[in-house]
């Protein structure tokens, strides 16, 4: 394996997968007709957030902030298409267009009640839990502990039960496709369907493991702080969301560059394990889509390189 290739990443969208370059972000979505079609967006090169990516532990950050406003746009590309005839988009982009201040609205409640729903769950009930156990563990770092443990508990049982239904199992299955390109790229393999279902739907760089990463780090972070009262456990821990956030991210960059050291490549397995669950096995047509999005990545980042090279001579 070689260590010089681009660290490229991308996600998995509804009936389809992104991947991004260093200037270029591209999905390919199977249509409902059997085609592929292909979203384009360039990255926004911000000079502040260029100068902050290259700053360790704030750079975990930013590189989560670009990834959600990179991603969302993609995903609702692809939420709003993959299901939709060709010939009918004239007809739907109408019907979007008319009710594009209720969509507006719409997606912004969503937005904040999943943010709120997210933050209750996997920050706000691991701590009561643990305070309703306090009686029989009532020091602060058995309380971390226990807390720690619910976290794992809820993160794996709410993941579980969404990869039942048909629609997650499929996006499942269209990650497990993304990691086996870029597997095979990385593994200097051609990118046909046959290399490519031969290699691991598992990746250290997954989000995925950096999920994980945040519950394991913010154990050790929050043993640092009291755990009473309760309304200063809950300050503390919504205060410190940054600071395990950023932590999380060079563990995760860590755990990459240390996994083809023997002694060392065990510290990415738990964010290993937990993909066993955010990923699927995937079937010939999805990883021809994944095949599809990456060599489209690569051929409009080398567009983008001569561009600048070509605006640079004159």
């Amino acid at each position: 394996m070689t260590n010089q290739k681009p660290a490229y990443g991308g996600q998995a969208v509804m009936e389809g997968v992104m991947f991004g370059g260093k200037r270029q972000t591209v999905t390919a979505i199977r249509r409902k007709d059997d085609s592929i079609e292909y979203f384009q967006l360039p990255r926004k090169q911000n000079p502040t957030f260029q100068k902050l990516k290259k700053v360790p532990f704030l750079r975990g950050i930013i590189a989560l902030i670009e990834a959600s406003a990179n991603g969302t746009q993609h995903l609702n590309f692809s939420s709003e298409r993959f299901d939709v005839l060709p010939e009918d988009d004239e007809k739907v982009q109408e019907e979007q267009k008319s009710s594009k201040l209720e969509m507006i609205f719409g997606i912004a409640a969503i937005g904040v009640l999943s943010f709120l729903f997210g933050k209750f769950v996997f920050t706000l009930i691991p701590v009561f839990l643990a305070e309703l156990f306090r009686f029989a563990v009532p020091g602060d770092v058995g309380q971390v502990l226990l807390e720690s443990v619910f976290k794992v508990i809820l993160l794996l049982a709410y993941i579980y039960f969404i990869s039942l239904t048909p629609l997650i199992k499929r996006v499942f299955q269209y990650h497990g496709a993304e990691h086996k390109v870029i597997n095979a790229y990385e593994n200097n393999l051609p990118l046909t369907v046959e290399h490519v279902q031969s290699q691991s739907r598992l990746h250290y760089r997954c989000g995925s493991s950096f999920i994980l990463f945040t519950v394991i780090v913010g154990m050790f972070v929050y043993l640092l702080v009291p755990t009473e009262p309760l309304t200063a456990r809950i300050l503390n821990r919504i205060a410190l969301i940054p600071v395990v956030l950023g932590i999380s991210f060079e563990v995760l960059q860590l755990t990459n560059k240390v996994r083809d050291i023997p002694v060392l490549k065990f510290l990415g397995y738990p964010g290993l394990w937990l993909q066993l669950l955010t990923t699927k096995e995937p079937k010939d047509d999805q990883v021809e889509v994944a095949i599809a999005s990456f060599n489209k990545m690569l051929e409009v980042e080398e567009e983008a390189e001569k561009g600048l090279k070509k605006a640079a001579l004159v």
